[in-house]
């Protein structure tokens, strides 16, 4: 029995640096999303995402998916800043609540902060959460979903 128990920790332990690895790699593909985001690097940010994405958004029509959805979320997001005088968008993120690696999936749960200028004054939301599931492929790790809730 206590060569079965070593066995079983050894193994555990073996996976461990596996699973801090996949973390890592998830939380470095959400990071170059955000970092392209606040560039206004939209390349950036659409590399970061899988072509089938679905995303969920506190600015109308408030949802998108399927093929290119990455690229119709951002010429709405655009719309949206432009008609309400936005600019200057940058999200931070805090530390994550969540992130779970399954096999070829993650789940990751951050709060986040969104500042902006609008008309020229300094606007600041704090306290909400993104969720973002992630799956792994030959391309690596790339976002197919996400749900933005605004504090």
């Amino acid at each position: 029995m206590r060569k079965i128990f070593i066995a079983a920790a050894l193994c555990a332990l073996m996976h461990v640096p596996s699973l801090a690895q996949d973390n890592a790699a998830v939380m470095a593909r959400v990071q170059q999303f955000v970092g392209g985001f606040n560039r206004g690097d939209t390349k950036a940010a659409a590399a970061a995402c899988a072509d089938q994405i679905s995303i969920i958004d506190d600015f109308p029509p408030h949802a998108w998916s399927g093929a290119g959805a990455f690229e119709k979320w951002m010429n709405d997001f655009d719309a949206d800043s432009k008609k309400n005088g936005i600019a200057d968008a940058v999200v931070t993120l805090g530390k994550p609540r969540h992130v779970a690696v399954t096999g070829d999936r993650a789940y990751v749960v951050v709060p986040a902060d969104y500042t902006y200028k609008q008309n020229g004054k300094a606007m600041k939301e704090t306290g909400s959460i993104w969720t973002i599931v992630l799956q792994k492929s030959a391309a690596g790790w790339r976002i197919v979903a996400w749900a933005w809730a605004q504090n």
